[in-house]
């Protein structure tokens, strides 16, 4: 083993050098490094956009280069995504929705400086954490792996539904309510089993489910951007030294080492575990942390740096327990595994036991790789840090436009149509309700990523198990490792400060209060009622799942709606973990500022649907910036202009992302190109 980790080294550092400078396989990692930094801070984006542009290109690289460069990309791009998250409050990837409950409030505060250090030092320590196990774990933890079957991967699946009690704060109903709308929503599209369409209301367009991409952006980057506008300032002071807050945040990281050790081993495990992935990695770390660090429950989602510490750390360990089950047996961990598998087959290699013998030296190789890209890329992103961090001086006014034009072009990613946009539109106008009425977001994302993994493992063990499965020793050691979590989260995850026993307990007389946090309370359970009654007409098979969860999500509902009706909000109610809404801004105002931001972004859509995106984008934001922030006509021109260039050569030139084309263009090809009654051509413009 140590001969291969040597041979690993001298594979890196020792192959023909590139200008007689830099190895050439070194040069290909540090070039994988910068695109993935690139990608991940575009919202939406991420490694998986650029594995798919690499993949063509690594049909002329001999084998350490190519992976390398793929490896250098998936490595870092975990750590760039902080950018969007902590300064606009807009996931960069699906790998960093939780560090925005935590670290848009440090930026709300000025201190985007201490959350960028301590986000990226924990990256990078949970990258080489990440590393350190792939390397001595893969001989150790195979016979183990070949243990699991559909009854313990199901376990695994609701050990990170338990989370969802954590996430709500001290709001459980509301939380359990929404993680089970998020399942349902997972629902939606075909059942495999029995081919039956699932709320698909006739739309082809969900047949394949409701993609996580407009969802996530929908649910935290439009109520951010909302709230932004309604107050109407920058989004925070920054001081002039903004180094002296990363230096502060690298100490945090540090000060909390064991955190970041066990948040580290939380990504470990979830990259390791096939069907979950990045998108649940960071609420599972976030969660754990919640159940054990004291005085969380009182602190987190207000700006603690903990909860920055936390995902940062386990969202770049992932990668190395996603290579345990790819390189092991060839069951890629997560999407971008299975790209990279892609490379595998174009390099003549196959994975599984001959990773461990013959090419063992190749898979050494990967683990140096991720561990020299987790250091390279957080030194850049330390260098870049002052200068990120003065962002957050910049008016919103004029942040706005392009980062809710960024968002239009990143959700629209997820399936190139125009559903696409309007999931973006519905899950933003029903997140920013969410979090006016004190509704946790996060179980929602939760919900909908494990909906499809825990419905399939739940068919198959039941179909190949009956209920023997339950008595599974290891299905045994699960559930009590689900019920040992939420017991000790319970015992240590209470705020730190002692209640004043002096000070008695707020008591609120039972009286009938119809107001509008009732109102929505009653708008959700309609919607989990209708699609209950919905379900009770498909086949046995695919009702089952979706009338369990409905079900219970009825009665959660119901139970809330008894709560807002008779008890209403109490004054000195502890807070749920999501980010707060804008409370210091009277109410009249709020509703008219949102009404006025939700309003452009309905005109935006609108306007992308008949003229499309290249025509659209510059006239929404010269429009915004002259009549929404009155900015002079000089500046509308030159930030429209330049905004312009950029997206072209970023999205269209460079990375050749399609973006919506117009109706009125659509309709101009179809009826020149004679397509009759048949239908119309694509409405994404691709390179061309």
């Amino acid at each position: 083993m140590w001969e291969a980790a040597l041979s690993a080294v001298e594979n890196i550092f020792g192959c023909p050098c590139f200008a007689d400078l830099i190895p050439r396989s070194l040069s290909f990692l540090f070039l994988g490094v910068v695109m993935g930094l690139s990608l991940g801070a575009i919202p939406g984006l991420g490694g998986l956009v650029g594995l798919a542009i690499l993949l063509p290109f690594t049909l002329d690289l001999d084998t350490l280069n190519a992976f390398a460069v793929m490896i250098g990309l998936i490595s870092v791009t975990s750590t760039s995504d902080t950018i969007p998250s902590v300064l606009f409050g807009v996931p960069g990837t699906a790998a960093s929705q939780a560090t925005i409950l935590d670290g848009h409030p440090m930026a709300k505060r000025g201190e985007a400086g201490r959350a960028f250090g301590a986000a990226y030092m924990a990256s990078m320590l949970g990258g080489l954490f990440g590393a350190l196990i792939l390397a001595v774990s893969i001989p150790v933890l195979r016979p183990i792996v070949l243990a699991f079957s559909a009854p313990e991967f199901f376990m695994m699946g609701m050990l990170g539904i338990s989370m969802v009690a954590v996430l709500s704060g001290s709001a459980p109903l509301k939380g359990l309510v929404v993680g089970a709308l998020g399942l349902m929503v997972g629902m939606v599209g075909m059942d495999y089993q029995v081919g039956e369409m699932r709320w698909t209301f006739g739309q082809l367009y969900l047949w394949e489910g409701v993609p996580l991409v407009p969802v996530a952006l929908g649910i935290f980057a439009i109520p951010e951007m909302v709230d932004l506008v309604i107050r109407g300032t920058r989004i925070a002071d920054v001081p002039k030294d903004a180094l002296r807050g990363v230096t502060e945040g690298i100490r945090d990281a540090f000060r909390h080492w064991f955190l970041v050790l066990r948040s580290s081993a939380v990504g470990v495990w979830v990259g390791a575990t096939p069907g979950l992935g990045g998108a649940v990695v960071d609420w599972f770390a976030y969660g754990h942390a919640v159940q054990t660090e004291r005085g969380a429950r009182d602190s987190f989602g207000t700006g603690d740096v903990r909860g920055v510490i936390a995902p940062e750390s386990a969202n770049n360990a992932k990668e190395g327990g996603s290579l345990i089950p790819t390189l092991a047996f060839g069951v890629p961990g997560s999407a971008a595994m299975a790209i990279l598998l892609g490379v595998f087959l174009i390099q003549g290699i196959s994975p599984g036991p001959d990773m461990l013998t013959r090419h063992l030296d190749i898979t050494y190789t990967m683990v140096w790789s991720i561990a020299i890209a987790n250091i390279f890329g957080t030194g850049l992103c330390l260098l870049l840090t002052n200068s990120l961090a003065r962002l957050a001086n910049v008016r919103v006014h004029l942040l706005a436009p392009l980062v809710i034009v960024v968002v239009f072009l990143a959700a629209f990613q997820a399936k190139r149509h125009y559903g696409d946009l309007l999931l973006l539109l519905s899950f933003g106008l029903l997140g920013w309700l969410m979090k006016r009425f004190g509704w946790p977001r996060p179980p929602l994302i939760l919900g909908l990523v494990l909906s499809s993994v825990l419905e399939n493992y739940f068919f198959i063990a039941a179909s190949h198990y009956g209920v023997s499965w339950l008595g599974h020793p290891i299905v045994l050691v699960i559930g009590a490792l689900i019920v040992a979590s939420l017991a000790y989260g319970r015992k240590w995850g209470q705020p730190g400060v002692a209640r004043d026993a002096s000070v008695p307990k707020a008591s609120v007389p039972l009286r009938f209060r119809l107001g509008v946090p009732a109102a929505f309370t009653f708008g959700i359970l309609l919607l989990v009622l209708g699609g209950v009654v919905t379900a009770r007409g498909w086949p046995d098979q695919a009702r089952l799942f979706p009338l369990v969860i409905g079900l219970s999500a009825v009665f959660m509902c119901a139970a809330q709606l008894a709560l807002d009706l008779f008890r209403g909000p109490v004054e000195g109610d502890a807070r749920i973990m999501d980010l707060e809404a804008e409370r210091g801004v009277p109410g009249h105002l709020v509703v008219r500022r949102a009404a006025d931001t939700f309003g452009w972004i309905v005109g935006l859509l609108t306007s992308i649907w008949v003229m499309g995106f290249l025509l659209s984008v510059p006239l929404f934001m010269w429009l915004y910036l002259a009549f929404r922030a009155r900015a002079r006509w000089p500046l509308c021109l030159g930030y429209t202009a330049v905004a312009l260039a950029v997206l072209l050569g970023v999205f269209h030139y460079t990375l050749h992302i399609p973006w919506p084309q117009g109706m009125w263009r659509v309709r101009r090809r179809w009826c020149c190109s004679g397509w009759g009654v048949s239908g119309p051509p694509s409405t994404a413009v691709g390179s061309r």
